[in-house]
């Protein structure tokens, strides 16, 4: 059965999840913030099969979240590094983390916590208006349409009504 694709849809979650494409993928990306860079890591790290993980990171490096950077000529080996694009996918990760803290975690509490270094406590992702800082909620949040939002859909009863609800 053929995958109905995100890419072109007028919204920035439906592309990311595009680009995700399955569970692996955010796997492997947060391994790659563990510091994990090798094929042979990535496969022992996840138990992950070995043809669905170089799928996976073929996908991430045409993407441009992964970059191959070889380590070894005799025969050709490459570390996967996370690239700008990459590591700017770090608070997406945060915020699952948080949510799966908060959702999911057993009576024994998460079983990762995350350690800022630059203040030394344990903390949690916060999600915060980059012009006032203060705290997003959907109460006090609305979502519209952005500069890149298709002319074509924007007539249509249904957006209309969609964005309509959020005013």
């Amino acid at each position: 059965m053929k995958r109905t694709s995100f890419a072109q849809w007028p919204c920035s979650i439906a592309r990311t999840m595009d680009l995700l494409g399955d569970w692996w993928t955010p796997l492997v990306l947060r391994d790659a913030f563990y510091g994990v860079s090798r094929f042979d890591e990535f496969q022992q790290a996840l138990g992950i099969a070995r043809n669905t993980l170089a799928d996976r990171l073929k996908r991430l490096v045409d993407e441009g979240l992964l970059e191959k950077v070889p380590y070894q000529t005799e025969p050709v080996r490459h570390d996967y590094v996370l690239t700008e694009k990459g590591r700017d996918f770090y608070p997406v990760l945060l915020a699952m983390t948080r949510w799966g803290d908060k959702w999911l975690a057993g009576e024994a509490g998460p079983p990762i916590t995350v350690h800022h270094l630059a203040c030394g406590h344990d903390t949690h992702a916060e999600i915060v208006c980059a012009q006032c800082r203060e705290p997003m909620t959907p109460d006090d949040t609305r979502m519209r349409r952005g500069p890149g939002f298709p002319p074509r859909l924007a007539q249509r009863p249904d957006v209309e009504e969609r964005f309509a609800r959020q005013e």
